[in-house]
């Protein structure tokens, strides 16, 4: 074993390396960085969603807003309805928009005196039902209808054209939420691709494709064909595809839908920080939206 100049043993931990060993030394560690920061990340992530719970991200113009699940889901069918019925995205802008005042776009089952569902509306006034104003699609009809009979709504401002049907007290609060309304219908009407992702749990129980199949025809009033645990859609525009494939990923927390492929592009069902946005996959092409379960 070799000595110091005063004859004392040197341990081999106190012996110096040849620059090949340290380089060698060098790189190992920094693998073990490498791979233990990976695995660190991925566990941020993981108790980041953990705590944070489950969400919808859109993303257009280099801003960014955050909803529920259930929020998301509602504003896919406010948008999809407006689709349906031909109107332009401007339609859903407006009606999300009313939505997040009156209700924060969640269906509930309250209100100022007999008040119900995404848009407030009041069965004693003549919407419908209270059951049938507890239906997404069937308060968003009634607003469509109600929209469309206001001269010009879709130059309006967003506010007035919002007051113009719902004749609130309070009119001009429709205004602050014009910005994450205009933006959320953009993504789900397709016009601008890949905006929307959403973080969420595996599903508790399987989805039910022909559930999934019926939901699509009673939103867009469209028609998918069912394989398996799988449906496609053949859209008529890539615009409609992806409008399409937003819906199902804004719903997925209602139909249990793991996966959706468009365009070449894929969301898979996460808790990560890539089920917020979409990734190069999928065997689907520019107009096919394939949704699995």
């Amino acid at each position: 074993m070799p000595r110091t100049r005063r004859g004392a043993l040197t341990l081999a931990e106190e012996q110096s390396r040849s620059p090949g060993r340290r380089r060698l030394a060098a790189l190992l560690a920094l693998a073990v960085l490498v791979v233990v920061g990976v695995a660190g990340w991925n566990g941020v992530q993981r108790l980041v969603h953990a705590v944070s719970g489950e969400t919808c991200r859109v993303t257009v113009g280099g801003q960014t807003w955050e909803w529920a699940p259930d929020q998301a889901s509602n504003a896919a069918a406010i948008t999809a309805v407006a689709v349906k019925r031909g109107m332009p995205p401007r339609a859903a802008s407006i009606a999300i928009a009313t939505a997040m005042q009156e209700s924060k776009v969640r269906n509930v089952r309250f209100g100022d005196r007999d008040s119900l569902g995404l848009f407030q509306q009041r069965p004693s006034q003549g919407w419908g039902t209270a059951e049938q104003i507890l239906d997404p699609e069937y308060s968003t009809n009634t607003f469509y209808d109600a929209l469309e009979k206001v001269r010009g709504y879709a130059s309006m401002d967003i506010a007035a054209a919002a007051q113009a049907v719902q004749r609130s007290a309070a009119g001009s609060a429709y205004a602050q939420h014009e910005a994450q309304a205009r933006a959320t219908a953009s993504a789900l009407s397709g016009q601008t691709p890949r905006a929307l992702g959403c973080a969420l749990h595996d599903p508790k129980t399987p989805g039910d494709p022909q559930a999934l199949a019926a939901l699509l025809t009673k939103d867009f009033g469209v028609e998918g064909s069912v394989s398996g645990r799988q449906l496609t859609y053949r859209a008529g525009s890539e615009q409609q595809a992806w409008a399409v494939a937003a819906w199902a990923v804004a719903r997925a927390t209602d139909t249990g839908a793991v996966r959706v492929s468009v365009a070449g592009r894929q969301w898979s069902r996460s808790m990560e920080d890539s089920a917020l946005g979409w990734v190069s996959g999928g065997s689907a092409g520019p107009r096919e939206v394939v949704i699995r379960l």
